[in-house]
């Protein structure tokens, strides 16, 4: 019998707190353990750009912990491929990454290669086996393309890959930023593959699961657990004999590394500085308000309208976490109140369907709705922002009959038409508002997150100005005002 370990993480989120622990637990366990009998993977989205760590080191941060770890390879998850340029991460990554970043699924659109940074493929050899590892990530066609990349159906991916790797490999191991459900459809259709190692959907399996001869593992979210597996490989009947797998909670309690403890200081202290730049000087505060009209969520709206050439802007105000003082606001302060990587986008809306969404934005039950996913890094949804529209009401009616008038520009609001609406993708999605989920020829707009708009806006100070008009005005509410 010929054993491996296999240690694994997936969808840290740059949360840089947990790494430490990571590590810890990985050197306590590697010391029982030959050294090339171990195999250390990251399954994606090690990378969050609200992050300060992160995004004030350009993910460099990350990088360098990951080498401080051990990694032998990770996947490209969807946090690295759609907030970075391909050129911007391709940089960083050569001169920094130490280990190897799988992507069997994506292509340079211009080329129709892999570029050099990646490898579609890569054999490993660990306890005298050849471990052939693939990487696939999920699918966002529309924004790949956008960034230049071409990414291709994971499945048939790791099909046509496995087929090259099976006749000169012991072990096939994928590395599936894909959900569990793809991973549970992967070991179904293909046969071949000896462990699935999981991620993107944030599911903690405890136990593997076995499906057609396939073991499925994975480890939640945000470090919160480390994976850890063993197994014992039969040379004689070319499978596994022996697999036994789990995670191991990471907790207040558990060991830091001190190594990677400094390191991860350094690096707060080398984002903390880049983030001290200013980004603008402002002359009065901006409130914000998540269950009301505020002059912060109006101007994000009317900046996302310009940017997209709309005649309608909406955000939600909960993709704003906080107001702003007067005086010097600093990229490290708009990344606070603005964390998500969230994109616009321009997308044609019925006039309905809008008419639902101001509705609904008007109840509790959406105000305090909190959101998963999709980049969202807030709280709970809030209240619609919006410009390009002024929204009579009567709060005093039951609900989805509060809405009493909307005008565009100067014009009613025609049920029937459609309304070019400049808007963030999270909607496009149907995480929300569903009716929002319903408009057509969605344009996405990358690689711009919405901070990025919201920072030229807070440059203009007519834009500033016009933030405190209303957009709302509550007829039961004597003398509304914003």
């Amino acid at each position: 019998m010929k054993r491996l370990l296999i240690l694994h993480t997936n969808d840290l989120h740059s949360h840089f707190e947990m790494m430490p622990k990571i590590n810890a637990y990985f050197e306590w366990v590697r010391k029982q353990w030959p050294s090339d009998q171990v195999l250390t993977l990251d399954i994606g989205d090690h990378m969050d750009r609200m992050s300060p760590e992160t995004e004030g080191t350009n993910a460099i941060a990350n990088l360098e912990i990951m080498n401080a770890t051990g990694y032998d390879a990770m996947v490209l998850g969807n946090n690295e491929g759609l907030t970075f340029t391909p050129e911007f991460l391709g940089e960083v990554v050569k001169e920094h990454a130490h280990f190897p970043i799988l992507g069997s699924n994506i292509y340079d659109k211009a080329t129709n290669q892999t570029p050099d940074w990646l490898l579609p493929s890569l054999i490993i050899e660990k306890s005298g086996l050849k471990i052939g590892m693939l990487g696939v990530t999920a699918v966002y066609p529309a924004y790949y393309e956008l960034l230049g990349w071409q990414v291709t159906d994971p499945i048939e991916a790791v099909k046509a890959h496995m087929e090259l790797m099976l006749p000169h490999t012991d072990l096939i191991v994928v590395l599936s930023h894909l959900g569990l459900r793809m991973d549970q459809r992967m070991a179904e259709e293909l046969e071949g593959i000896d462990v699935i190692l999981g991620g993107h959907t944030h599911h903690v399996l405890e136990e593997p699961l076995l499906i057609s001869g396939t073991y499925l593992a994975a480890a939640g979210k945000f470090g919160q657990y480390a994976g850890h597996i063993e197994l014992a490989y039969d040379p004689a009947q070319r499978r596994i004999a022996e697999f036994q797998s789990s995670v191991v909670p990471m907790t207040a309690d558990s060991e830091d590394d001190s190594r990677v403890a400094a390191l991860l200081e350094h690096f707060r202290i080398a984002g903390a500085s880049a983030l001290d730049e200013e980004v603008a000087q402002l002359r009065e505060p901006l409130r914000l308000d998540w269950y009301g009209e505020s002059p912060l969520g109006n101007l994000l709206a009317a900046g996302i309208r310009r940017w997209t050439s709309a005649d309608i802007g909406l955000v939600n105000s909960g993709q704003l976490l906080q107001g702003l003082k007067e005086g010097r606001l600093t990229r490290g302060r708009l990344l606070e109140i603005c964390p998500g990587p969230i994109n616009p986008c321009r997308v044609l809306i019925r006039g309905a369907d809008l008419l639902q969404a101001l509705e609904e934005s008007l109840l509790r039950e959406f105000m305090e709705k909190p959101i998963r996913g999709l980049g969202f890094r807030g709280e709970v949804l809030g209240v619609l922002s919006v410009d390009g529209m002024t929204v009579k009401v009567d709060s005093s009616r039951a609900p989805y009959e509060r809405v009493i008038a909307v005008h565009v520009g100067d014009e009613l609001l025609d049920i029937g038409r459609d309304y070019v609406v400049g808007t963030i993708d999270m909607f496009t999605f149907g995480s929300g508002y569903l009716s929002l989920s319903r408009g057509r020829d969605v344009v996405y707009m990358l690689p711009e997150f919405i901070r990025d708009i919201l920072a030229r806006e807070l440059h203009d100070h007519e834009a500033i100005a016009s933030s405190h008009s209303a957009r709302f005005t509550d007829i039961s509410v004597p003398g509304t005002r914003n």
